[in-house]
Formats: structure tokens, C-alpha cells, sequence
């Protein structure tokens, strides 16, 4: 386990630096977009590179890291197939949950009331 982490100590050392690097591009890309959108769709003023920098900083924290939790086309591929192998009694407990979960979920469909 310590030559391990020996040999791999660079790799641990730089993973900060890249943690930097691929904020700093995404801060750059996100100040190049607002300043060439925003100000003539919104009539908004332009923004530095460390304002771009906080937006993008604000909207991990507001809406999540990305981490998926079942959302996404891979989390629905994974609840079908879980639907798939449930039985039609499992189907119905698991409808029952989501709507008393969702507040009403699924209310257009007559056939799943």
C-alpha cells in the first residue's frame, strides 16, 4: 500500500491543480457566453472572469454536481429495466408510492388511477 502511494504521489499532488485548470476553463466559457449572449438578448451588463466564476460556482451549489440520481437517460434506462422485472403486484405498490410521494403524480393518464 505505500509503494502505492508512493509512485502515485505526483498524481495526487496534481489532481488540485486540474481541479483549478477545468474551473478556470469553465469560468472562461461561461464568461464568453454570458458576454456574448446576455447583454443583447437580456440587455444585462457584461461580466468579469471572477463573476462568471461565482455563477458557475452559485449554480453547482443550487442545482447539484451532477451525480445523476436516477436522472438522465442512463437513469431512466436502469428504472425500466427494474420495471421490467417487476411483478404487475410490485408495479402497483410502486405506483401507489409515487403518488403519495409526488402529490398527485401521473394524474393525466385515467388508466393509472
Amino acid at each position: 500500500m505505500k509503494n502505492t502511494f508512493n509512485r502515485n504521489r505526483k498524481k495526487f499532488f496534481l489532481i488540485p491543480f486540474g481541479i483549478a485548470a477545468l474551473l478556470a476553463i469553465i469560468s472562461y466559457v461561461v464568461m464568453l457566453l454570458w458576454n456574448n449572449l446576455l447583454p443583447e438578448i437580456l440587455h444585462v451588463n457584461p461580466i468579469t472572469f471572477w463573476q462568471a466564476m461565482g455563477i458557475f460556482i452559485l449554480c453547482k451549489i443550487l442545482f447539484g454536481f451532477g451525480k445523476g440520481h436516477g436522472g438522465g437517460p442512463w437513469g431512466r434506462r436502469k428504472m425500466v429495466e427494474r420495471f421490467k422485472n417487476m411483478t404487475p403486484e410490485e408495479r402497483r405498490e410502486f405506483k401507489e408510492e409515487m403518488k403519495e410521494k409526488m402529490c398527485g403524480w401521473n394524474k393525466s393518464h385515467p388508466e393509472n388511477s
